[in-house]
């Protein structure tokens, strides 16, 4: 795995953080997910696209607010754990 930044390895913390957090930015993850190699294309609407390490997601980008919800915390968890990120 290639070696994070600060800012991406507090956001990788706070997405794995118990209890589930409410206040991550999306923008945060996507610029994580690009750090660990990731693959991001546009969808459809607020739609995109994760390739990473062979495992495919798409995930819709929140509006209007800028933080994540939790059921999507949760999923970006699973996703990440697939895809072989360790915590």
């Amino acid at each position: 795995m290639l070696m994070l930044g600060k800012r991406h390895q507090k956001t990788l913390k706070d997405i794995f953080e118990d209890p589930v957090k409410s206040n991550v930015k999306w923008g945060n993850i996507e610029k994580m997910l690009i750090a660990l190699g990731a693959k991001l294309s546009e969808g459809r609407g607020s739609r995109v696209r994760i390739y990473l390490n062979d495992v495919r997601a798409v995930f819709h980008r929140p509006h209007p607010r800028k933080e994540t919800d939790k059921g999507a915390l949760m999923s970006m968890r699973r996703f990440l754990k697939e895809a072989g990120v360790i915590k």
